[in-house]
C-alpha cells in the first residue's frame, strides 16, 4: 500500500470571464419532478470531478474548452433539464424548471505541465481551487446553474476537464452517460448514443407510502464522545490517499477464511479501510460505529430502470457494529457485514427509503458524525474511458473526500499498475494512527496472519 501525500505545486491559471452555455436549439420549457430518491437532503450537496489529459498531435491547434464548449451545447439539446434550475414546491419538492438559461463553463490556460502534477495522478490535487473555480453566487442548490465545467489547458497541450454538478439532479453512472455523450459530440459520433431518459417517477413512493424496512442510514446519530483530536469540526482535518495494487489485494486476502477469500474487492477494501478507520479515531470501545456503502439499483434490480435513466438510483445501507466488535474479531467479520449490507438493497428497499423520505420529510440526514463511514465505489464507471478527442484520460474521477464520505477510484502507482485509490479526510493525529493500522493488519498478512 502506498500513501500519496499531495505534490507541493504552484502555478497560475488565466481564465476566461465564466459563460453560461445555452442548448444549440429550442428545448421544451417545462417543469419536471425529481424523483423521491433525488429529492433528499443527503444529495443537496455539489460533488466535483476531474479528469486529466496528455498532449494529442492530432489536435494541434485547438483549444480543448472551444471543442468541449460547442460540444456541450449540442449535449444540452437532449440533456436540456441540465440546462435549467432547480426550484422548491410544495412540500419542499424539487422541481426542475427547464429554462434553457445554460449551465456554466470557464475556458482556462495553466502554466503547467501534466508531467508536473507527477507520476501516479491521484487526489488531492494541488491548487485544485483554482482548476475549478467556484464561480461567486453560483454554489447554491436553488436557482443556480446546476453544472460548472472548466477547461484548462496546459503548457505540454494537455488539459483538466472539471466539472461541479448538483447532485440532486444524477448519480456517477447517470453523469457517466452525459459526459460520454459531450464526449461523442466533441467527435462527431452521435450516431450511437444512449439517448438519456427522464421517468423519475421510477424511483416515487408507492401510494400511500409505506415503509417497509427499518433504515438505520438515517439513524439521527450523536456525535460520539471523542476527543477533540478527533472531531470532524477540528481545524486540523488532513486528506490523504491510499493506493492499493494487486499485491496489498491479494495480502488481505490471506487474512479472510477459505468462504470469504473470493468477495469482491470493494468488500475487502470497505471492510479493512472501515476497522482501520474505527480503530484510529479513539471512540469508546462500546460506541457503535457504521459503514454506509453505496449500491446503486442500477447493476442490481436491473428490470427497475430503463438504459438511459440518469437519475439517482442509489440507497446507502448500513452495517452497524461497535469499535470493539471491530478490533477483537478478525477482518472477515466487518467483510461479512459490508456483504450483509449490501445484499438489503431490492426494489422493495428502493420503495422503502423513498417512502421515508416522504412520510419523515426530505430534510433526513445520513449521520455525518466521525463514527460514521461511507464509501462509494467509482472503480468500474468507466470515467477514465471519456475521449473527447484527445484519447482516454490518465486519470478521472473525484477530486478529493468529501468528510465521512471517500471513493475508490481507479488509478495507477508509480510502477504503472492498475489499482485502487481512496482519499481519506481526517484529523492528523487520527490519520497517523490509520496509516499505523492498516500497516500493522497488512505486515500480520504478509507474515501469515
Amino acid at each position: 500500500m502506498a500513501t500519496l501525500p499531495c505534490i507541493p505545486l504552484t502555478f497560475t491559471v488565466r481564465r476566461c470571464k465564466p459563460e453560461l452555455v445555452a442548448p444549440a436549439k429550442p428545448t421544451p420549457c417545462e417543469q419536471k419532478l425529481l424523483s423521491d430518491i433525488d429529492d433528499q437532503a443527503s444529495l443537496r450537496v455539489q460533488v466535483r470531478l476531474v479528469h486529466f489529459y496528455r498532449h494529442q498531435p492530432s489536435m494541434e491547434g485547438k483549444h480543448p474548452a472551444d471543442v468541449i464548449r460547442m460540444a456541450l451545447a449540442q449535449t444540452l439539446v437532449l440533456y436540456y433539464p441540465f440546462a435549467g434550475r432547480l426550484r422548491e414546491g410544495a412540500n419542499g419538492k424539487l422541481i426542475v424548471d427547464c429554462n434553457g438559461e445554460g449551465v456554466l463553463f470557464i475556458k482556462a490556460d495553466a502554466d503547467v505541465t501534466l508531467q508536473q502534477f507527477g507520476d501516479a495522478l491521484q487526489p488531492p490535487f494541488p491548487c485544485f481551487n483554482e482548476l475549478l473555480f467556484d464561480v461567486p453566487g453560483s454554489q447554491g442548490i436553488l436557482n443556480c446553474p446546476l453544472l460548472l465545467i472548466q477547461v484548462t489547458r496546459l503548457t505540454c497541450g494537455g488539459f483538466i476537464f472539471a466539472i461541479r454538478l448538483n447532485h440532486v439532479m444524477c448519480d456517477a453512472p447517470g453523469l457517466k452517460l452525459f459526459v460520454s455523450t459531450v464526449a461523442a459530440m466533441a467527435q462527431g459520433e452521435d450516431s450511437h448514443l444512449t439517448l438519456p431518459v427522464w421517468e423519475r417517477h421510477l424511483l416515487d413512493a408507492a401510494n400511500p407510502p409505506r415503509v417497509t424496512f427499518t433504515h438505520h442510514e438515517y439513524d439521527e446519530v450523536e456525535a460520539a464522545a471523542a476527543t477533540t483530536t478527533t472531531s470532524l469540526s477540528s481545524d486540523n482535518l488532513v486528506e490523504r490517499s491510499f493506493f492499493f495494487g494487486p499485491a496489498e489485494v491479494s495480502l488481505l486476502r490471506r487474512l479472510l477464511p477459505p468462504h470469504l477469500r473470493h468477495c469482491t474487492k470493494f468488500e475487502l477494501l470497505t471492510a479493512f479501510l472501515w476497522r482501520c478507520r474505527s480503530l484510529a479515531i479513539n471512540l469508546d470501545p462500546e460506541e457503535e460505529v457504521r459503514m454506509l456503502c453505496i449500491v446503486n439499483a442500477r447493476y442490481k434490480i436491473e428490470s427497475l430502470l430503463p438504459q438511459g435513466y440518469y437519475g439517482n438510483a442509489f440507497v446507502f445501507p448500513a452495517a452497524i457494529t461497535t469499535v470493539r466488535n471491530l478490533r477483537q474479531n478478525p477482518l472477515g467479520y466487518a467483510v461479512e457485514l459490508v456483504k450483509q449490507a449490501k445484499a438489503s438493497l431490492t426494489e422493495e428497499y428502493m420503495k422503502s427509503v423513498a417512502a421515508l423520505m416522504v412520510i419523515r420529510g426530505k430534510r433526513l440526514l445520513f449521520p455525518n458524525v466521525i463514527g460514521s463511514f461511507i464509501i462509494s465505489d467509482l472503480t468500474k464507471m468507466g470515467y477514465e474511458d471519456v475521449d473527447f478527442g484527445w484519447g482516454k484520460a490518465v486519470f478521472a474521477g473525484t477530486a478529493k473526500a468529501a468528510g465521512v464520505v471517500s471513493f475508490f477510484v481507479q488509478a495507477k502507482n508509480k510502477k504503472g499498475e492498475v489499482g485502487t485509490s481512496v482519499a481519506i479526510c481526517l484529523p492528523a493525529p487520527a490519520m497517523e494512527r490509520f496509516a499505523e493500522e492498516m500497516d500493522n493488519m497488512l505486515i500480520t498478512a504478509a507474515n501469515g496472519g
